[in-house]
């Protein structure tokens, strides 16, 4: 689909108020040029000149004849007061024309941007993995607004081309003679701007070149301002913005430039074809001098009526090239023919009965003939858990992307109870799943709102139990705000074991059958790590869950492990089974456990003597503790004063004994 038919197809959505925009232009083009033309006949008519007028044209005869039976006193109050109705009602429908022209425009604007929202949202995944960032808000906001230019641009122009067609039938009527010279003459214009019009058109893409790739730097430079300011870069990129900037407003007055030179030359051209016509009209109606006054004042007052027209024409042109790449650029988006999107089936999904099935799955990624995934067969029971393990690269979270369809397999399929996952209804699929991430995306708003994202129709009570649930009640309830404490762009104001745990809260609220937790602790200190695992286990229970883990020790009381390497499933049993193969599983094992048993073993020469000192502290206070204990039970005979000294010392004992083993217990967490 080209531009021009991109704009054709949009203005062709509302054909009525187009064909009022057409109607009202030609209203006020006629309006226009009947005023015009009567100008002279009032202006005569003042100076005493009707005779003249009775030789003049015949359009000029036409006009007046409605004034033929009025004596000469009231004929002009008449003339004058038809021209002041007549420019009235130009107003009018040249004021009614301009709403209506900015109603279409409005209202394809909207059309426009709903447009390429829709498709943005529908499109595959995939295309988000090759677009950036800031080239799409380039083009759904600023590419956009320059391409609706272009939609009041044509519609501008048909309506100033109505009003020139009007004011050229006018002039033909009058002498078609001097018509047919001024055509001749007239186009020099156009020509000579032309040069003019395809500089605009160039610099028009320029600009739109530096504003996308301008949008999409400043996107990751926001994106990324904390490693920006730890590598100190500030300077650099502030350079290299500070470059597009000024490159933009170059290009930009340059163009400018162009435009500006289109008038003057037009204007010029223009007053020597009216010189020209003068000395032709001199030589047309040598012979009927009488006349002459009257056709060419009427004949030069409305070609100099028609000219700003022209030269309105012809800055319309330029606006259109210069607004062509953005048109090019949208009209490249909402292609759909270019674009990947998932078809959805028809079959709405209810429950999980039995399985979840991968059946010789094979993948690769589009534009890509490198297999990522080679015939995968893994089962999943209802309310089972299935851990995948292996290496970065091995293909996990590739496979775990298939399942809510994010991608479609090359070869093979998944079924769920032995229906093809693509014969689902894709929005029912997704709703009955729940995904936890390492990269947890938060919104910019309040913590209920990022809970309840996706349930509309969420209780409060329902969202506490949530929070509780996913461990996060305490360190919500300690915030000033609560549920509704902003959290900042993607959560900023958190810790990485707060999001984890609202996105846990997120998924126990969507109470999903089928759950997907790819590395949801692997950048997580230990204390948050516990907390965020005993949520996940409270989120996994009794749902059939899909478990990515870099951590082995997180998946070892899955129901079955399968350990990928270079997209094949290589090994599959309990953690048990894998670790007596000795084979791929049981080495990455030894890997992590015993760098952990390195770690946990290198005390260090201050840390063995705090151990030594406690030790003996602990017996020493044990044996004091133990020895008054026994006084007191043996001396059945002693007074109640001797018992009370016996009873105080085995609780001096017990409290320092208490001391020591909180010292113990420092001196663990210091090895640890």
């Amino acid at each position: 689909m080209s531009s021009n038919k991109l704009l054709l197809n949009l203005a062709l959505r509302y054909p009525f108020r187009i064909l009022l925009n057409i109607l009202l232009g030609f209203s006020g083009a006629l309006f226009n040029g009947v005023s015009t033309t009567l100008i002279v006949p009032v202006v005569m008519s003042l100076l005493g000149q009707q005779a003249i007028l009775k030789s003049g044209p015949p359009i000029i005869q036409k006009l007046l004849s409605p004034f033929d039976g009025l004596p000469d006193h009231h004929k002009l109050f008449a003339m004058a007061g038809v021209i002041i109705c007549v420019i009235t009602l130009k107003s009018l429908a040249v004021y009614a024309s301009n709403i209506a022209s900015n109603a279409l425009s409005r209202a394809l604007t909207c059309d426009l941007q709903e447009e390429g929202l829709q498709l943005l949202l529908d499109v595959d995944l995939d295309f988000f993995t090759r677009a950036k960032a800031g080239d799409l808000m380039n083009r759904l906001g600023g590419e956009m607004n320059r391409a609706t230019v272009a939609i009041s641009t044509v519609i501008n122009l048909i309506i100033t081309a109505i009003t020139i067609l009007v004011f050229v039938g006018l002039l033909l009527s009058i002498s078609w003679q001097l018509t047919v010279v001024t055509t001749v003459l007239l186009p020099v214009a156009p020509l000579v701007s032309q040069h003019l019009v395809a500089q605009a058109k160039r610099f028009g893409k320029l600009i739109t070149n530096i504003n996308q790739e301008y949008s999409g730097r400043l996107i990751e430079i926001f994106a990324g301002i904390r490693l920006v300011k730890a590598t100190s870069n500030e300077q650099k990129e502030y350079i290299h913005l500070k470059g597009l900037i000024r490159d933009r407003e170059r290009i930009e007055f340059r163009s400018r430039v162009a435009s500006l030179a289109i008038q003057p030359i037009s204007e010029i051209i223009s007053i020597i074809v009216l010189f020209l016509l003068v000395i032709l009209g001199r030589l047309l109606f040598a012979n009927e001098i009488e006349s002459l006054s009257a056709v060419l004042l009427t004949y030069l007052v409305l070609l100099f009526r028609l000219l700003p027209f022209v030269s309105q024409l012809n800055g319309l042109r330029e606006n259109l090239a210069r607004s062509a790449a953005s048109v090019e650029i949208v009209e490249d988006l909402l292609r759909r023919d270019n674009k990947s999107f998932t078809v959805t089936g028809t079959t709405p999904y209810v429950h999980l009965q039995q399985k979840v099935s991968f059946e010789n799955l094979s993948f690769a990624y589009p534009e890509s003939s490198n297999l990522v995934l080679k015939n995968i067969n893994l089962s999943i029971p209802k309310g089972a858990t299935l851990a995948l393990v292996g290496s970065s690269g091995a293909g996990k979270t590739t496979l775990v992307d298939l399942l809510p369809r994010f991608y479609e397999p090359t070869a093979g399929c998944i079924k769920i109870d032995g229906i093809d996952l693509r014969d689902f209804d894709l929005k029912s699929l997704r709703r009955a799943m729940g995904i936890v991430s390492q990269d947890t995306f938060l919104f910019n708003t309040s913590i209920r709102n990022n809970i309840a994202y996706g349930c509309p129709n969420i209780t409060e009570a329902e969202i506490i139990d949530a929070i509780k649930r996913a461990n996060a009640y305490e360190f919500i309830d300690r915030l000033p705000e609560g549920l509704n404490t902003m959290i900042g762009d993607r959560g900023v104001m958190l810790s990485g074991g707060q999001r984890q745990r609202i996105a846990i809260a997120r998924a126990l609220l969507r109470d999903p059958e089928i759950l997907i937790l790819d590395e949801a602790t692997s950048a997580l200190d230990t204390v948050s790590e516990r907390l965020v695992q005993q949520a996940l286990d409270e989120l996994s229970q009794e749902r059939t869950t899909l478990v990515i883990a870099h951590r082995l020790s997180t998946v070892q009381k899955a129901d079955q492990i399968a350990v990928l390497d270079r997209g094949q499933v290589v090994e599959l049993g309990t953690h048990g089974e894998l670790l007596k193969k000795n084979g791929h599983y049981s080495r990455l094992y030894e890997m992590q456990f015993a760098e952990s048993f390195q770690k946990e073993n290198i005390i260090t020469k201050d840390q063995k003597q705090l151990l030594t000192q406690a030790s003996y502290e602990f017996r020493s206070h044990l044996n004091s503790m133990l020895g008054s204990l026994g006084l007191l039970t043996d001396r059945i005979n002693t007074t109640s004063e001797e018992k009370n000294e016996l009873a105080e010392e085995a609780y001096r004992s017990a409290i320092e004994l208490f001391k020591t083993v909180k010292q113990l217990e420092d001196t663990y967490r210091m090895i640890r």
